[in-house]
């Protein structure tokens, strides 16, 4: 019974883990963008750079030092400001490589692969979703209680709610959901890849679409920080 309750934490955190990687947003545009340009190796290191900075805040997090992020307002709103300017920043750089096509990556010079990686990284810790996440449901799955997992859901959170609540401060849950998110950062590139290589002119569609969504989640977080320093 002990097991049977240990794996089945474990595969609520894999699917936790599913549910926050998945939903469209600023970190899924540069991982698409890496892994149409540049192949599926530098789409699955882009995703391990937003993963490790979700590492940092859950680190963090045990520590109580995002506790500082959450009292201090004009801290937070910083963080998102510096986000929002990252995002318009790689929003450009993507626009520059739409007429790229999917074979081009095999031309790039040794060492690129970091690029994806740092993107993804900076911008995984500013991004305020993931911030308020770890804020708050982050810190909750440290300690014994319950938390339900598709409520955190972007966008479709409150349509979710109820289905599926799992007990927290179990350290299976916690493995289980960085399984979840390589499960995603590991198989996304996967499929985009597959489709690209039968697709040649996919990787300009994919640049452009990240181009979009990174320009648009930009202006979004810089208003949020306008809000936030009573600019707007």
């Amino acid at each position: 019974m002990v097991v049977a309750g240990v794996v089945a934490t474990g595969l609520a955190g894999v699917v936790f883990g599913l549910a926050l990687a998945a939903p469209p947003g600023p970190m899924n545009a540069v991982i698409a963008e890496e892994s149409v340009i540049r192949g599926f190796r530098s789409g699955v290191i882009a995703g391990c750079g937003a993963m490790v900075a979700d590492a940092t805040f859950l680190a963090l997090a045990a520590l109580g030092v995002v506790s500082i992020v959450r009292d201090v307002t004009a801290l937070q709103g910083t963080m998102v400001a510096v986000g929002g300017l990252l995002m318009l920043y790689f929003a450009i750089d993507a626009v520059r490589e739409i007429d790229q096509t999917f074979t081009d990556f095999d031309d790039e010079p040794p060492g690129s692969d970091a690029r994806g990686f740092k993107r993804a990284f900076l911008l995984a810790l500013t991004n305020p979703y993931q911030i308020v996440f770890w804020l708050t449901v982050g810190v909750g799955l440290l300690t014994p209680g319950t938390v339900d997992v598709f409520s955190q859901v972007p966008y479709v959170g409150d349509a979710l709610a109820g289905l599926l609540v799992v007990h927290t401060g179990d350290p299976a849950l916690i493995v289980g959901l960085f399984g979840g998110i390589v499960v995603w950062i590991v198989g996304f590139p996967a499929t985009l890849v597959g489709a690209g290589r039968r697709i040649d002119r996919f990787a300009s569609a994919v640049a452009a679409i990240s181009a979009l969504f990174l320009a648009g989640f930009g202006v979004v977080f810089l208003a949020d920080a306008l809000g936030t320093f009573g600019v707007l």
